[in-house]
Formats: C-alpha cells, structure tokens, sequence
C-alpha cells in the first residue's frame, strides 16, 4: 500500500482528503505544520508528499527546500496542494522541486487521487 503524507493545516480537508485517500486504497499520514511535516517526512519516507504552502510554523517553501536540500528525500515526489494561484507561487514551488501544483479551489479529490497516481506510477521505486 502507497503512503501518502498530507501537510495540511485546515482540519476539514485533512479530514476530507485522508477519508478519499483511504478509500482509494493508500495509507495516509498527516501533519498540521511544516515542522511536523518534515519530521514524517525523514521518520516514515512516504511514497507521495501533498503539501500545502501556507502553513503554521515553517511555510511549504521552506519545507520543499529541506526536502531538496536532501539526496534520499528529494525522489519523494511532491505536490504542493494551495490557495496560492498566482504564477510566480507555481512558479518558485516548481522551482524549488514540486512535481505539481494544484490550487485548491480548481481541484476535486478525485483530481488529487489521479495526481497521486501519475506520480506514483512514473517514480522509480
């Protein structure tokens, strides 16, 4: 089973999307902050990052810059999942090394389990 971690901190979406992610058949783990995030991220190695930008105590940024800065880390593939729309947003989390951007208001879970499921499909193992 594919373990998906979810960096969210709006608890009715973590609640949503771990809900339509369990049902769609991957283990999911979750964080509320970056730091925590990047704490599950190096502890439990999951097969796919979703990553929000705005984010209490360390922004997804920071934490897509961690995640690169690090050989083993940096083949997690990462989506970053935000409000944030502007093309300089997109822009700078592709830069720092997300693999997709999916704005939040343009996107149903099943376009996120879709996502996932590209990634997962095309990551080395």
């Amino acid at each position: 089973m594919n373990k998906v971690l979810l960096i969210e901190d709006d608890l009715p979406l973590v609640r949503m999307y771990q809900i339509v992610l369990q049902e769609a058949g991957f283990e999911v783990i979750t964080a509320l902050d970056g730091e925590e995030g990047l704490e599950k991220i190096k502890r439990d190695k999951p097969d796919m990052v979703l990553l929000d930008l705005v984010l209490p105590k360390k922004d997804g940024r920071s934490v897509l810059k961690e995640i690169n800065q690090d050989s083993e880390l940096s083949k997690i593939p990462v989506c970053c999942l935000s409000v944030l729309h502007q093309k300089e947003d997109i822009d700078a989390a592709k830069h720092l090394g997300a693999r997709e951007f999916l704005v939040k208001t343009e996107v149903d879970p099943a376009d996120i389990v879709r996502t996932i499921k590209k990634h997962l499909k095309s990551s080395p193992s």
